[in-house]
C-alpha cells in the first residue's frame, strides 16, 4: 500500500501524514535529520553478529548519497521508492538520497511484495533480493535498480534476464558495502549487462590484507582505513570480485571452502534458498553439508548429484531439507542460526 508522496523540493514536514506505524518512522527520521543533532543514528543488521547502534555524522550521508546518484546519473524531479525499513541505512540512504538531489519519494510499507498495489512508474529503487524476485513482473516500470542485504543468485539473475529479455533499458545493479560504508561503496551491473567484478565510486580507494580481505580507504565516509572480512580478488585500482567472508570459510579435511561460491554454482541449478555450512566432524574437522529451504525433493537431489564440482571436496556430504531457512529482521541469512539448528 502507498502511504505517502514526499516532494523533497518543496518539502514540508506538517504537512507529512504520521497514522502508521511506518509513517511515523518516516517522518521522525525527518525530523532528526533536520534538528540541531549533528548525526543520525542507525542500526546493524546483525547478520554476522549482534546488532547495534551507532552515530553517523550527516555530512557523510550527503556525501555517500551523492556518490550513488552522480553513479546512476539520478536528478532533480526523479520519482523513487522507498519500500525497505528506515531502521537500517538501507531505508535512512533512500531518503537521504532523495533529499539531496530533490527527488519525488513514494514511500510503501516495506514488504517481500512492495509492488502489489503501486502503479507508477519509478526512476530508482533499492531492493533486498527475495523483493525482487517477488516483483519480477513489476521491474520494467523501475528505470534503475540497486539489489542489496544479501547475494544476488545465479537463478534470480535468470529470471531478470528472462522477464525483462536481453535488451531492456532498465539497468540492475548488485551493491557491495555494510553499516559502516553508509550503504554500498561499490556497484555491480547485472543486468542488462552481466559483470563479474564490483567497481568502486569516485575517491573510494580499495586494497587487500595479508589474509586477502578487503580494506576500504573512502576518507569523506570514513577518516580511518576500513578493515573488512570479506575475501576478494583484486582486478585493478577500482575493480574487485568477492569471494566469500572470511568468518564462513569452512575448513573441511585441510581444504579452504567459501560456501558463497559453491551457493553461486548451485543456484545455477535450483530455485531453492540454499547455504553451505560446516558442522564440527571428528575426522575432517568440518564437514560440508548443504541446506535447502523446502521440502525433501529426490528430484534436488539428484539434480545437486549431476553438477559437476570443481573439486571432489566440494560435493556436500550431506544435503538437509527445511522449513525455512533462518534470517536477521532485515532479510539477510542467518548463518550463526543456521548452525545452531539440530
Amino acid at each position: 500500500m502507498i502511504i505517502m508522496l514526499i516532494d523533497f523540493k518543496n518539502l514540508n514536514l506538517n504537512q507529512l501524514p504520521s497514522k502508521t506505524e511506518f509513517e511515523k518512522k518516516v517522518k521522525a527520521f525527518l525530523e532528526e535529520w533536520f534538528s540541531y543533532k549533528k548525526t543520525v543514528s542507525v542500526q546493524t543488521s546483525g547478520s554476522t553478529g549482534i546488532p547495534k547502534i551507532f552515530e553517523i555524522k550527516k555530512p557523510k550521508m550527503m556525501a555517500s548519497a551523492e556518490m550513488t546518484c552522480n553513479f546512476l546519473g539520478l536528478k532533480e524531479g526523479n520519482v523513487a521508492l522507498l519500500c525497505l525499513p528506515v531502521e537500517y541505512i538501507s531505508g535512512k540512504m533512500m531518503i537521504v538520497r532523495s533529499l539531496v538531489r530533490h527527488m519525488k519519494l513514494i514511500i510503501t510499507d516495506p514488504s517481500t511484495r512492495p509492488f502489489q498495489n503501486l502503479q507508477d512508474k519509478i526512476d530508482f529503487c533499492a531492493m533486498t533480493p527475495l523483493q525482487v524476485e517477488n516483483s519480477l513482473d513489476h521491474l520494467h516500470w523501475i528505470k534503475n535498480i540497486i539489489i542489496g542485504g544479501a547475494a544476488v543468485s545465479e537463478s534470480l539473475k535468470k529470471k531478470i534476464f528472462n522477464t525483462l529479455g536481453t535488451k531492456g533499458s532498465q539497468r540492475i545493479f548488485e551493491t557491495y558495502g555494510m553499516s559502516e560504508t553508509l550503504s554500498h561503496i561499490a556497484l555491480k551491473q547485472i543486468y542488462p549487462v552481466s559483470e563479474a567484478f564490483f567497481t568502486a565510486f569516485e575517491n573510494v580507494d580499495i586494497s587487500t590484507d595479508e589474509r586477502g580481505c578487503l580494506r576500504i580507504f573512502a576518507p569523506h565516509l570514513n577518516a580511518e582505513v576500513l578493515q573488512t572480512n570479506d575475501l576478494v580478488e583484486i582486478k585493478n585500482d577500482k575493480q574487485f570480485r568477492f569471494l566469500g567472508r572470511i568468518d564462513n570459510v569452512i575448513n573441511s579435511g585441510g581444504a579452504k571452502i567459501f560456501p558463497e561460491q559453491l551457493e553461486a554454482l548451485v543456484k545455477k541449478e535450483i530455485p531453492n534458498e540454499i547455504v553451505f555450512i560446516g558442522r564440527e566432524d571428528e575426522r575432517l574437522g568440518q564437514k560440508l553439508i548443504l541446506v535447502i529451504e523446502g521440502q525433501e525433493s529426490q528430484g534436488i537431489i539428484n539434480k545437486i548429484t549431476a553438477i559437476p564440482f570443481e573439486k571432489s571436496f566440494y560435493k556436500p556430504k550431506e544435503i538437509i531439507f527445511i522449513e525455512k531457512i533462518p534470517r536477521t529482521p532485515n532479510g539477510k541469512i542467518n548463518r550463526i542460526a543456521l548452525k545452531n539448528i539440530q
